[in-house]
């Protein structure tokens, strides 16, 4: 089958302007000014108007506990799995699965069949072995062994530093694993990124910056994440960014209220301030910690229950950028398409480019979701969910 999209505003992520685009299979076949195609009713060709509205790539989200996350407040604040069509509302073709505190009752067999179950019904995934702590568990024996044997493994993490909820490793226990993993990338084509969880603690990029000052590390092998959620981390964040080290930011949903409550910088805020100090527009990426526990508060600051991060907090921050700072949607929506694709090494991602794979996402006049096509599927129709998992009620 055939899909044309016709006369739509793209952004690849660069603004190309109005063009058509071509879905061949789950590729894009072409980009042109306009195109026709007259079958003669041998292949089925379906037209998509794009009139008004914008192309944009599929989003990746390059942190979501695909299998849950939270358990700190005990066992009942265990978070739930995440669900195919929660993320493909949200825009998201690609998802990147992590562990977090609980790396033993959650382990990496668990989150690598998730990821196949999600892959099996319709969007790409990949996952980062290990968890908060250190040394990590591995499934082949090392670390090395682990990202060179299995496809879905690019990296490690999300390894905490200056958290309560670290392991509290030792310069050469962090260094070693490093090395291995980035090692281990090399040999296989893979980015071996090192995921790096930053805490509330006052060392903040401490550890990270002795490896990449006391080895031969680049500071290109680490994605440290979280880096907008206070102030002081923040700063230090954008001196990072700037010596060439990428940064991740943690969308919310709520924003306002995290920014009121704990200090936390608004991706839109945050993102202004990079692109003003003169940071790379490659060093950045925007993930939505999804499924991770939330404590929620009402209005007046009380204390409600945990409640459950989504990849939906992606579009939300992103419109923020965008209409609140008035910042270029290409500059902006890198965030979640060119640049994780390149910092991960992901191939023919996060492009609107001729052989790249089709995972494109159409946005109405408000940058809301219309339609979301993950490798040429059509998974998303008018805003709602076409395509669900398994055992999810539609």
């Amino acid at each position: 089958m055939l899909k044309i999209i016709k006369n739509i505003s793209v952004y690849a992520p660069e603004k190309l302007g109005l063009k058509d685009v071509l879905i061949v299979g789950d590729k894009i076949g072409a980009i042109e000014n306009k195109i026709e195609i007259d079958t003669d009713g041998a292949v089925e060709v379906e037209e998509i108007d794009g009139t008004g509205k914008v192309l944009v790539p599929g989003f990746i989200d390059c942190h979501v506990h695909i299998i849950g996350g939270g358990g700190e407040g005990g066992f009942a604040t265990r978070t739930p799995e995440a669900s195919l069509s929660v993320l493909t509302t949200s825009g998201v073709t690609t998802v990147v699965g992590t562990l977090g505190t609980d790396g033993v009752g959650r382990d990496m067999q668990a989150l690598l069949a998730k990821a196949h179950g999600l892959e099996e019904e319709g969007i790409t995934t990949y996952v980062y072995n290990g968890s908060y702590r250190l040394p990590i568990k591995t499934l082949t024996g090392s670390v090395m062994s682990d990202i060179m044997a299995i496809d879905k493994i690019i990296g490690i993490g999300e390894i905490a530093l200056s958290d309560h909820r670290s392991s509290q490793p030792t310069f050469e226990e962090f260094s070693k694993a490093v090395a291995d993993v980035r090692v281990g990338g090399m040999l296989s084509g893979k980015a071996g990124i090192v995921n790096v969880h930053l805490g509330d603690g006052k060392r903040c990029l401490e550890m990270i910056n002795r490896v990449v000052l006391e080895t031969e590390i680049p500071i290109t092998q680490f994605l440290p994440t979280h880096i907008n959620r206070n102030p002081y981390l923040f700063e230090e964040g954008i001196e990072y960014a700037k010596r060439g080290g990428y940064i991740d930011f943690t969308a919310s949903e709520n924003p306002k209220l995290w920014e009121e409550m704990y200090g936390e910088i608004k991706f839109s805020k945050g993102l202004k301030r990079l692109l003003d100090e003169g940071v790379s527009e490659e060093n950045y990426t925007l993930t939505s910690d999804g499924q991770g526990s939330l404590p929620m508060f009402d209005e007046s600051g009380k204390y409600l229950g945990i409640g459950v991060g989504s990849s939906k907090s992606l579009l939300s921050s992103i419109k923020d950028a965008v209409m609140e700072e008035n910042l270029p949607l290409e500059k902006v929506i890198r965030a979640v398409t060119s640049n994780p694709a390149e910092i991960l090494k992901l191939k023919n991602k996060g492009r609107i480019s001729k052989g790249y794979d089709a995972d494109l996402c159409i946005l109405n006049e408000n940058l809301d979701i219309d339609t979301v096509i993950a490798k040429g599927r059509t998974m998303v129709e008018s805003g709602k969910a076409k395509v669900f998992g398994t055992f999810e009620n539609d």
